[in-house]
């Protein structure tokens, strides 16, 4: 008996479902887009988020995003390069919908993600995320599962907001981060691929920093923190449940 596909979960069905060129070819029959073909096409093209977050969000692999993102670009690809009419309809997905009949998720449903935690970004605004625990700066970047999200304009912080990361890893955490429109990190340490990350992103680092969030936001804003432009730490799967890469010194210095 062949596997049940995995409903794969949507925000909610897209305002336009059909498109048409000015002069399609005569004939020409429409390509259809599946609604979580659209999905991935929203999370990932529009909203900025990385292959692996866009997996969180609708609940499969990522490896099944790939699949679906790769057939939802060629179909695209068609349209644009033959001039076919397009319409999006059918698939195996089920809305995400809380008891108010809104996304219940938090990163899915609105169109502008910054906006879910707190007023959008200004345009003179500097938006730094910082890893957080307790107050303090998180020493592990990629097992934080927290942000403390600060707004700096004319050197003075404006508001802050902490934000949950939902269990993202390594790989989605720039996404969440270039999500919520994050222009500065300030961390302690740091892999190389998720310094890539955040650089692909526009997301510049301030990494090997310890201490208060709020201590080091303000040092920011004032153009006075200290940090590591060296930092790095290559050494996530080895350690023990509890250990920090701060509490060697990986700000301070490269590890391994």
């Amino acid at each position: 008996m062949p596997r049940p596909k995995k409903c794969r979960r949507v925000c909610e069905i897209p305002q336009t479902l059909r498109f048409s060129p000015e002069n399609p070819p005569e004939g020409a029959e429409p390509v259809t887009l599946t609604v979580e073909e659209y999905e991935t096409i929203r999370l990932i093209d529009r909203e900025g988020l990385s292959q692996e977050a866009c997996g969180e969000i609708m609940q499969v692999a990522r490896t099944t995003v790939q699949q679906i993102y790769a057939n939802a670009r060629k179909k695209l690809a068609a349209v644009l390069v033959e001039g076919l009419p397009l319409r999006i309809a059918g698939g195996d997905y089920e809305l995400c919908s809380g008891p108010d009949g809104k996304c219940a998720h938090n990163a899915c449903c609105k169109r502008d993600v910054s906006q879910i935690y707190g007023k959008p970004k200004g345009e003179n605004t500097m938006r730094v995320a910082v890893t957080y625990e307790n107050g303090e700066i998180f020493q592990h970047f990629g097992h934080t599962e927290q942000f403390k999200v600060y707004d700096i304009e004319d050197g003075k912080i404006l508001s802050s907001e902490i934000v949950d990361t939902n269990g993202s890893g390594h790989g989605a955490l720039a996404g969440v981060l270039n999500a919520l429109k994050v222009d500065a990190l300030i961390c302690g340490g740091i892999g190389g691929g998720a310094q890539m990350a955040l650089a692909q992103a526009g997301i510049k680092l301030y990494g090997g920093v310890s201490g208060s969030a709020d201590a080091a936001a303000q040092a920011l804003a004032e153009g006075k923190l200290y940090f590591n432009p060296d930092v790095h730490c290559n050494h996530h799967d080895h350690h023990g449940e509890g250990h920090t890469c701060g509490s060697h010194g990986c700000g301070s210095h490269t590890c391994g």
